[in-house]
């Protein structure tokens, strides 16, 4: 059984204005104003896999032709139980003590280039899944000038051909002018083959300090992505060694080509010609801003 109780008693009650019941009730009337904006956000998050957080989904809004500000973003994802996901840190070194020719830190954590091809990073990192008794070891070189990845080689084996055919692949030039390669003290740095290589090809070798991984903050920064992106929390959905560097070719092209670069603001443009003759895929122009995520 039912009571019914007139509308005057139960404000009485719970001590609520006749006006103030009469306007809430307006409101669940009303269509929420950002569904729309809500909608979007979901479907970016749901398209980047839960990678972008509110300031790469705020531009990636505007890019949509929403005016929204990341404030408004953070709160709504907050609404959407939205949380992109936290980037753990890696563990390899290929650093075993002083075994060969080291160079200056030239780069001095100035990472950001000015030009092409003026200042690039290197390192090495690894990959291990239960399905494999091997590891695979990715070996990138990346441009400071755009962050795009320009030559790249995934090996089962973190040896010297792995770095040579990465460098062949980066720098294909026969001559280089202003043009930094950055490391950390890995052994692969030390080898006489690679300072000759670069020696032949004008290259000025730069090493970060040891133990000093922020040094090479760069290559840090896009391994922490890469792995928090498509591969940490995935290692039992990889059936073999075969099936994750798929996965990794095609992450890379994606953070080539898709990936907002929310460090550094942007707009679009077409591929052009760079100096050094090769075609950059370019999406964005960037402009430097300070952002975390």
């Amino acid at each position: 059984m039912v009571t019914e109780f007139p509308l005057e008693i139960l404000l009485k009650i719970i001590k609520l204005a006749r006006s103030t019941y009469y306007y809430h009730l307006k409101q669940l009337d009303k269509n929420d104003k950002d569904d729309d904006v809500k909608a979007e956000i979901q479907a970016i998050f749901t398209e980047h896999k839960g990678n972008y957080g509110y300031r790469r989904i705020t531009l990636e809004l505007r890019n949509r032709n929403f005016v929204v500000n990341h404030k408004k973003v953070q709160r709504l994802m907050k609404i959407l139980g939205l949380s992109a996901r936290i980037r753990r840190k890696r563990k390899y070194s290929s650093y075993q003590g002083e075994i060969g020719k080291k160079a200056d830190n030239l780069i001095q954590r100035q990472f950001e280039a000015s030009k092409p091809m003026e200042k690039c990073y290197t390192d090495v990192t690894e990959f291990a899944i239960p399905a494999s008794s091997k590891k695979l070891y990715l070996s990138p070189v990346l441009d400071g000038f755009n962050s795009e990845i320009i030559a790249y080689n995934l090996s089962t084996s973190p040896n010297l051909e792995q770095v040579k055919s990465m460098l062949d692949k980066a720098f294909t030039k026969n001559h280089y002018t202003n043009t930094i390669l950055h490391s950390d003290q890995g052994w692969q740095y030390q080898h006489q083959y690679y300072h000759r290589f670069l020696e032949d090809k004008g290259i000025q070798p730069s090493m970060s300090r040891k133990g000093n991984s922020p040094d090479n903050g760069m290559m840090e920064s896009f391994f922490g992505i890469l792995k928090s992106e498509m591969f940490y929390g995935y290692e039992k959905t990889f059936q073999s060694l075969e099936q994750l560097e798929q996965a990794i070719v095609e992450y890379i092209d994606y953070y080539n080509n898709k990936r907002i670069k929310v460090k550094l603001k942007h707009t679009k443009i077409s591929s052009e010609e760079i100096s050094d003759g090769r075609e950059y895929s370019l999406l964005f122009l960037y402009v430097k801003v300070e952002v975390s995520c």
